[in-house]
């Protein structure tokens, strides 16, 4: 075994405590990449059962297993999660440690206080970027998210679960379900993807052009593409039987797009799908649901809000995310977290709070708290 630099760092993954959230944050073929490396991985008793990945299996990649949450964070410096820390996970955050996982501050205050309380190092999963801009530790999660949607709209469309009693495709002679995505990034393209693929009768509305060239390159005459604007919006949704919310400001709460007064206007059963609830909705009328307790009606109007999607199928999200994250997670062990964030720009890029000072400037801009610059706590390049 070696280490790169003589650092041999102790990471904590402990179980995900978030309402049937089953992902894990290291699967037991990225802990042996660290553990090769030298490093240390500590792992809560039963971490990764819900995504199909046995106690035996960690310990035999090379994991130190523990009993509790607790153990892990009291060994580890370097905490990996899938979902936002829940208040009794920021309670055991101290200075101490570098956590790596999705925050969604934005809409969440308690949250961005208690992270900063804590005088931990955190950085968000969603605001890492890559050489073009992207965010390729968002974009695994929002593929599985686009293409649950349709699953979730197709579920929620039954009579049973209040919707209008419609098959998304329909069956010959019969009408299709219309669907309308409303943005043509990753969620929204992966979700015109299944619909289509489900025989659904799709349009996609987005304000960039090159995005709707780009969608219309794709998949031809199986969909529609409108630029949107209000009147386009309220158009569509007269006739939309499924509504889908993919738009994304990166770190930034989502824009509500549908006020509560156009869903007092849609039909009795049309289904609202928030895939951008993490980020506060993007539906006027949207609150975070579980799987547990996934619906709720506005007005007749079926809403879907849960606010882990991907969780709902752990072994494929997982495999997902960790081959995304997994590059990011040998830098910081193997470097420490300040080597890697003066490093690697896109890296930094994900930091929100460094050492209890809050640096994610769209946190700071909606909760109205202090920003600390990257040059006040040396960190600019």
């Amino acid at each position: 075994m070696f280490t790169v630099n003589g650092l041999a760092m102790d990471i904590g993954v402990p179980k995900e405590i978030k309402n049937h959230e089953y992902r894990v944050g290291l699967l037991p073929a990225s802990v042996n990449e660290l553990v090769r490396l030298g490093h240390r991985v500590w792992v809560e008793a039963s971490a990764g059962e819900g995504a199909g990945f046995t106690d035996k299996a960690y310990a035999q990649a090379g994991a130190t297993m523990v009993a509790t949450a607790q153990d892990v964070f009291d060994a580890g410096s370097l905490i990996i999660k899938v979902k936002e820390p829940q208040p009794d996970e920021c309670m055991r955050l101290g200075p101490q440690h570098t956590l790596f996982t999705y925050l969604h501050l934005a809409p969440d205050r308690v949250q961005t206080e208690a992270l900063m309380a804590s005088g931990a190092t955190a950085i968000a999963y969603e605001t890492v970027t890559d050489a073009t801009g992207r965010l390729p530790l968002l974009a695994p999660m929002s593929e599985v998210a686009g293409r649950m949607s349709i699953q979730a709209a197709a579920m929620c469309l039954e009579r049973a679960r209040g919707g209008k009693g419609i098959l998304l495709g329909g069956v010959p002679g019969v009408e299709r379900a219309r669907v309308v995505i409303l943005g043509g990034g990753v969620v929204g393209r992966h979700a015109a993807s299944m619909a289509v693929g489900l025989g659904g009768d799709v349009i996609v509305l987005d304000r960039s052009l090159s995005v709707l060239r780009q969608l219309d390159d794709h998949f031809g005459v199986a969909i529609q593409t409108r630029f949107s604007t209000f009147d386009t919006l309220n158009t569509v949704l007269n006739t939309a039987d499924v509504v889908i919310g993919s738009v994304l400001i990166p770190g930034a709460s989502a824009p509500k797009l549908v006020s509560a007064e156009q869903v007092d206007q849609l039909e009795e059963g049309t289904v609202l799908v928030d895939v951008a609830i993490d980020q506060g909705g993007c539906f006027e009328t949207s609150r975070p649901t579980t799987h547990q307790d996934p619906i709720f009606k506005v007005g007749g109007v079926v809403h879907y809000c849960v606010a882990n999607i991907p969780g709902a199928v752990p072994k494929t999200a997982s495999a997902a995310l960790n081959q995304a994250t997994l590059p990011f997670v040998l830098a910081l062990a193997n470097k420490g977290t300040d080597q890697a964030l003066k490093d690697d720009r896109h890296l930094r890029d994900g930091l929100a709070v460094y050492r209890g000072a809050l640096v994610a400037e769209a946190a700071a801009e909606a909760h109205q708290l202090t920003l600390t610059s990257l040059a006040d706590i040396g960190l600019s390049v």
